[in-house]
């Protein structure tokens, strides 16, 4: 047992600090009138996002034994909130992503999220900026940057273009690996995070827009002022080469968020992930009718590491998940 490591990832001095930055996130939000809820981290749906491995466990329910699902974040139950008509509120949440271990993750993390209806996109954009500016005052000026510009000037490319042969030929050079049967997406992904991302914010905010339609997840989406092409209507912020933040002008249409999700489980299946259920209370909730606005989720463990100047989050959490 004494060889046991049992003391915290984190100094008590820099867990004070946390708390401060958490009280100071609350006052941001008590100031505008904004409404602190509190969900449950466990729902009878879990995300079915290609890109994120939900946790689920077995429990004992009035309806007998039944999966439930540990939230990658606390959007579909704010959104059945939204729907009830609770008007614009945040949560600093307990979220959880399998798999997620590394300077940058951890399984258990704590996500920020807060949906303003009424709110343009550009007016979030505006709020999270003023967030992350009043805990990090001395940040450089933001700068609005389009996914395809990012993708012209760093990789020479036009990413919504380009032959899907191109692409991956592209990826498996800069990354190294075999990308030769990827998907679209897999391929932009890893050059967004090998070439992109590492030079994003470090000479203030960076705020990218007009992702990829295919990208959309729970966003709407609109034509690209170009040339129409389909893009998602949602933001990436990032500040020193992490990405704090992502944010949606929310979709709203059950319909086509059902649609979505079954396009997703099919991406999962060809991918050789297992099925998730889909959270069916969310979809209720938008066809009884939630507001239009936007929201978004932001890493509170990165923003606070940033604040403190560490390395890695598990120096700004109580208890990090063990590396090994």
């Amino acid at each position: 047992m004494s060889n046991i490591n049992w003391q915290p990832t984190a100094a008590i001095e820099t867990l004070r600090e946390r708390a401060r930055c958490l009280a100071e996130i609350r006052h941001f939000f008590a100031e505008r009138g904004v409404l602190e809820v509190e969900t449950p981290v466990l729902g009878h749906g879990g995300s079915t996002d290609l890109h994120l491995d939900s946790l689920s466990l077995t429990a004992t329910t009035p309806a007998g034994r039944e999966r439930l699902w540990l939230q990658t974040s606390p959007e579909f139950h704010m959104k059945r909130l939204l729907a009830a008509g609770s008007g614009p509120i945040f949560q600093l949440a307990r979220s959880f992503r399998d798999g997620e271990v590394g300077r940058r993750h951890n399984l258990e993390f704590t996500m920020l999220e807060w949906y303003r209806p009424g709110f343009s996109l550009n007016d979030l954009i505006d709020e999270t900026e003023a967030l992350i500016r009043l805990l990090l005052p001395e940040v450089g000026p933001r700068r609005l940057r389009r996914y395809r510009e990012l993708f012209r000037d760093y990789l020479g490319i036009d990413p919504f273009t380009i032959s899907l042969i191109e692409l991956r030929r592209l990826a498996s050079e800069r990354g190294n690996l075999n990308m030769a049967g990827s998907p679209r997406d897999d391929c932009l992904d890893l050059l967004m995070s090998l070439v992109i991302e590492p030079i994003m914010g470090q000479e203030g905010i960076d705020v990218v827009i007009d992702y990829p339609a295919s990208q959309a997840a729970l966003a709407r989406k609109h034509g690209d002022a170009e040339d129409g092409v389909e893009v998602a209507a949602r933001f990436e912020v990032y500040v020193q080469g992490l990405e704090l933040a992502n944010g949606y002008d929310e979709l709203t249409d059950a319909d086509e968020q059902a649609l979505r999700f079954v396009a997703d489980n099919a991406a999962r299946e060809r991918a050789g992930k297992p099925f998730v259920d889909v959270d069916t209370r969310l979809l209720a909730a938008l066809n009884a009718g939630m507001p239009e606005g936007s929201g978004v989720a932001l890493g509170v463990d990165r923003l606070i590491q940033l604040v403190l100047g560490k390395q890695s989050v598990a120096e700004v959490m109580a208890f990090a998940t063990p590396l090994s």
